[in-house]
């Protein structure tokens, strides 16, 4: 074991409580990310009543956070790169916490949209750092599934969020403190995640091989782990390449577009359906009460999502990260086409819930898990938020024109018009997830020394 380095030894740990405690570390952001994000969707709901904004209005109080995140994320995957994971690890959480807290005071729709854009720095700083610490924690076998794992608390927030909105309307408040509230609450699990972030160590991957120090990777891993992973006499491979060296390759460009590219379609899609779900659950059935409208949104996320999230941290790793993504696409893009094409189910509400809520499912137990987990094993260590903050940072434009548009193309086209939009980005995120290679069963290693090499599948037994 002496002779070993102490990534080899990381790449074949059996999965023990140490990588449970990195799970729930990094995803605790994750459902504090989702709550922030789609729970003003609830909101706009009580706003539009209260303030009458405009539909452009609407759509940059939906989106603003998302525009936010592009930029929070190209930020903090670069500084995380070059300063170091743990050094900023927490930072993020903070300004969700303050926008979180300026959004429940915002005295207009200017002092909102400030509030949602520092907010949305955090939300894309945490993606980058939040899914690179857990890939590089992970032993090889089973990276998918705890990857998947940090991802799948987004689906806590989101089921949270409207249990939160229908909690505070059937106790009788008034719609302004309403959403004030729901706002505001996302304050409280973004301060506990602050404490947990700086009490977790720096990722050991980029401690050897970034920085070459193999025993302060050893000592720290052992520290949190509470287990050896080796000396730290054995050399490791280090790592050097800089941002200008990744960007002057071919191969990193084909990478990002497949890795940023598709996830950015994917976005489109999914943010413009899921923070308009209760504007859209409006159109389909006008006369349904605010309440209604939020308990179907709920409904949906449920028993569609919340099971699409558990069957892909539970079988990612036998079907292949790629695999999954590109059949998610596939049928996720199929529902939307059926409701685009047959006429009136969307004026049909349990016949629009059942081929809607197959979409969400699709899209958990697809897309909206694997570009997460691919992108953050597709890129060296040196580079590797970097390539990920990238990635997310161009995925969150995508989901920015996803939510601003999606009310005025549903207002110009209809329902059935915006989501036949909506199958065509997902049938073109399809093709782009065809340039990438499939990372399962590979090292984090071996996917940066040849990302092309023919595919290996480690046994699962």
């Amino acid at each position: 074991m002496e002779s070993r380095t102490v990534t080899e030894n990381l790449n074949e740990a059996p999965l023990g409580l140490f990588h449970l405690r990195a799970v729930l570390t990094a995803g605790m952001g994750f459902f504090t990310d989702a709550y922030d994000l789609f729970i003003i969707g609830a909101a706009l709901v009580l706003i539009k009543g209260l303030w009458h904004p405009s539909h452009i209005m609407v759509g940059l109080l939906g989106s603003t956070a998302l525009i936010a995140a592009f930029v929070g994320a190209f930020i903090f995957g670069r500084l995380a790169d070059v300063l170091g994971r743990k050094t900023i690890y927490g930072f993020e959480a903070v300004l969700m916490a303050l926008g979180a807290i300026f959004s429940a005071f915002a005295p207009n729709i200017l002092w909102l949209l400030v509030a949602r854009f520092v907010m949305g720095i955090g939300i894309g700083g945490d993606y980058p750092v939040s899914a690179v610490l857990m890939s590089e924690y992970a032993n090889t076998r089973d990276r998918g599934k705890l990857v998947s794992l940090v991802f799948s608390m987004q689906a806590l927030g989101l089921v949270t969020g409207p249990i939160v909105a229908l909690t505070l309307l059937a106790s009788g408040i008034n719609a302004d403190l309403a959403w004030r509230l729901m706002l505001g609450l996302g304050a409280i699990p973004a301060l506990g995640v602050i404490v947990l972030r700086r009490r977790m160590p720096e990722s050991p991957r980029y401690v050897a091989q970034v920085r070459g120090n193999a025993k302060g990777a050893a000592e720290s891993l052992k520290e949190f782990a509470g287990r050896s992973f080796g000396s730290g006499d054995a050399a490791e491979p280090i790592q050097k390449l800089s941002l200008s060296a990744m960007l002057s390759q071919g191969r990193y460009w084909l990478l990002l577009l497949g890795t940023a590219g598709g996830w950015a379609v994917f976005d489109y899609a999914y943010y413009g359906n899921s923070i308009s779900l209760p504007l859209v659950l409006k159109s389909v059935a006008p006369h349904a009460t605010d309440i209604a409208s939020i308990a179907w949104s709920l409904i949906i996320f449920a028993v569609a999502a919340v099971p699409g999230y558990v069957v892909a941290f539970l079988t990612i790793d036998k079907i292949g990260h790629k695999k999954l993504q590109w059949i998610g696409f596939l049928l996720m893009g199929l529902a939307f086409g059926v409701i685009g094409i047959v006429p009136g189910l969307t004026k049909d509400v349990l016949p629009f819930l059942i081929i809607f809520g197959f979409s969400y499912f699709f899209a958990e137990f697809g897309p909206n898990t694997t570009t997460f987990v691919l992108a953050a094993e597709m890129y060296p260590t040196s580079v590797r938020t970097t390539g990920h903050g990238i990635s997310a940072g161009v995925a969150k434009v995508g989901a920015f024109i996803g939510v601003f548009v999606f009310p005025l193309l549903n207002a110009a086209l209809g329902l059935n018009g915006t989501l036949l939009i909506t199958f065509g980005f997902s049938m073109i995120g399809l093709l782009l997830t065809l340039l990438l290679p499939e990372p399962t069963g590979r090292s984090l290693e071996d996917l940066a020394t040849d990302p092309n090499a023919e595919y290996r599948q480690v046994q699962n037994g």
